[in-house]
């Protein structure tokens, strides 16, 4: 069965991600990056493509464009 996401459009998602990982780093140049598991990510669902999904995020005051594809996507929860 597919879903038809653009009923969803401008609706906000949490998507749960199957394992993918982050790596953030310190700005130290002599520091070892760390890598964390990405479990989640919210926002509202603006766009819907054939490979993914892009979200809309706010986060310290700045706006980020989450894109997701498919394949990455474990589970949803639509709010």
């Amino acid at each position: 069965m597919k879903i038809d996401w653009k009923e969803f459009l401008d609706k906000t998602i949490t998507v749960t991600m199957k394992e993918n990982y982050g790596v953030v780093y310190n700005g130290k140049s002599n520091d070892q990056p760390a890598f964390y598991e990405i479990v989640f990510k919210t926002g509202k669902l603006e766009k819907v493509f054939d490979d993914g999904l892009l979200l809309s995020a706010e986060r310290d005051e700045q706006k980020y464009k989450i894109f997701i594809p498919y394949e990455s996507i474990k589970c949803v929860e639509i709010f």
